[in-house]
């Protein structure tokens, strides 16, 4: 008897990927170039040849059944160890190609992002770069897990659990932003336990923010919880609605150049509390592209020596 492992198709797999991630058949179908009819075939085959359904549909949803969870992880391992085949076959006589998906924050990267993509694409320019927006630490730690993103900027709360590696990029420090009209605007610095009753706009607490994670231990040390009004996962937009009076958030320095215009930035009184940042991957992918991006990390940020922000911005 032929085992389903032996028969199992590498174009199933894909499909199966492209479902789980767009959790929509016609979506799906538009990513893969193909009609949703045949697609459903594709997964329809599959879980015959595993002998377990892999997704629940109803007429509104789709969503991934305990087995379809349990393949996921290795669906993508056996994606990117056939691309990795492909890349190294393709780079062995010449420079490194292939392409490298980096997932990063956004305001959080504004300084340190241009400079490691620009000198990623200088240094090699086969690489197909695919850039990855939204992804805070957690999340990113997950993906590069999985398999879905090759390496991810995120916050630095502990060290890397294998087979992640973590690398330190940028050390920062917190600080809180204010409306400009608010009452301790002129200050220029602030007591934590003075924010004790000052509405809040934060990321949301869902463990994904290390950022979030980061403030939320500061006001607990002070002997408080914030009184969060406003929960957004967009850092730019806290800090828009921070400018627009909505209340005053902990952020670390980095953003000082690109505040908004109407907000205030104010230095915490006391030890300064440190905001680490960083690049993780994960050393069981032998990807080349992923090779290639650490040469380049590490020559454009040599380890032990972290960016950091010293200019405060005049409000």
């Amino acid at each position: 008897m032929i085992e389903s492992r032996d028969v199992m198709e590498i174009r199933w797999l894909e499909a199966f990927v492209a479902v789980a991630e767009e959790m929509h058949f016609g979506r799906a179908a538009e990513r893969l170039h193909m009609a949703q009819s045949p697609l459903s075939q594709v997964i329809r085959r599959l879980e015959r040849q595993l002998g377990t359904p892999l997704f629940e549909r109803s007429t509104r949803s789709v969503a991934l059944t305990a087995s379809g969870e349990a393949l996921l992880p290795y669906a993508y391992q056996a994606l990117r160890t056939l691309g990795n085949a492909v890349d190294a076959a393709r780079s062995a006589n010449g420079e490194p190609s292939g392409q490298l998906t980096l997932g990063f924050s956004g305001v959080h990267n504004h300084h340190t992002l241009p400079r490691i993509t620009r000198s990623l694409r200088n240094a090699y320019p086969s690489i197909d770069l695919k850039l990855v927006g939204g992804v805070r630490t957690f999340d990113g730690l997950r993906l590069v897990r999985n398999g879905e993103l090759d390496a991810a900027f995120v916050g630095i709360l502990g060290p890397a659990e294998p087979p992640l590696k973590m690398r330190e990029i940028s050390r920062q420090h917190l600080g809180v932003v204010v409306p400009a009209d608010h009452r301790l605007a002129g200050r220029g610095t602030v007591r934590l336990q003075e924010l004790r009753h000052e509405p809040f706009v934060m990321g949301p607490v869902d463990g994904n923010s290390s950022m979030t994670v980061q403030a939320r231990q500061a006001c607990q040390g002070a002997g408080f919880l914030p009184d969060v009004v406003q929960a957004v996962s967009d850092p730019f937009l806290i800090l828009s609605m921070v400018a627009a009076g909505v209340g005053v958030t902990i952020v670390s320095s980095e953003v000082m150049p690109i505040l908004p215009e109407s907000s205030a930035w104010l230095e915490l009184e006391g030890a300064p509390i440190s905001f680490r940042h960083g690049l993780t991957w994960s050393q069981e992918n032998q990807s080349v592209a992923l090779q290639a991006f650490v040469r380049v990390m590490d020559e454009v940020f040599p380890e032990g020596v972290f960016e950091t922000e010293t200019t405060t911005p005049q409000r």
